[in-house]
């Protein structure tokens, strides 16, 4: 697979994701992702998606100001 910005190489990596919800920030560390060698775009699948929409929704109920989780262990 080739990156849709470059077309340089992608390579399995991990990644940091983050994202607002009402108005608390959550950090997600070690999620897996495709990453170009060439320009550092990120890319995540549909299965990874789906599981850090099912981590948000749990910590919704818990959330603070900042929720840091590291998907392997949430996954």
């Amino acid at each position: 697979m080739t990156c849709f910005m470059c077309k340089g190489m992608l390579e399995k990596s991990t990644t940091t994701y983050m994202t607002e919800c009402n108005g608390c920030y959550i950090i997600i560390k070690n999620v897996p992702c495709k990453k170009c060698t060439q320009c550092g775009e990120e890319y995540l699948n549909g299965a990874t998606l789906k599981k850090i929409e099912t981590i948000t929704a749990n910590l919704k109920s818990l959330l603070t100001e900042v929720a840091i989780v590291d998907y392997t262990k949430a996954a």
